[in-house]
């Protein structure tokens, strides 16, 4: 079973549990982002945007870069790679299930239906 740090893993899982801070893991995902163009989609303030930013800092998952006046963010996708190597334990685990359950209707499907049943003699037409 590989180790983890749970620590990390709960900051990161913490970072990934709001839809505006998988939204700009996102919008970081097709390149470096300013925090302006980050808040820009959601209408909200600089100071808000960085506060969601500053999670995915402490989770490892943004890297910020200050360039004069400019803060540039963008994606280290390593602690990603921590979070699925720990899903992978339980898509492993549902693999194996459906995999169980394939099986089983393949099976089902291959077998023949039983032939229909005969109306007993005499009852036909009354």
């Amino acid at each position: 079973m590989v180790e983890h740090d749970s620590h990390t893993l709960d900051t990161i899982f913490h970072a990934l549990g709001d839809t505006t801070r998988r939204a700009m893991l996102g919008e970081l995902a097709a390149g470096e982002r300013t925090v302006g163009e980050l808040a820009e989609p959601f209408a909200m303030s600089l100071a808000a945007a960085s506060k969601h930013i500053k999670v995915l800092e402490a989770a490892g998952l943004v890297r910020r870069d200050i360039r004069g006046r400019t803060h540039m963010c963008s994606l280290d996708p390593v602690p990603l790679m921590r979070a699925d190597r720990w899903i992978g334990i339980y898509r492993r685990f549902w693999t194996d299930r459906l995999d169980v359950l394939e099986k089983i209707l393949r099976a089902k499907d291959a077998t023949p239906p039983p032939p229909p049943k005969e109306a007993p003699p005499g009852k036909e037409g009354e």
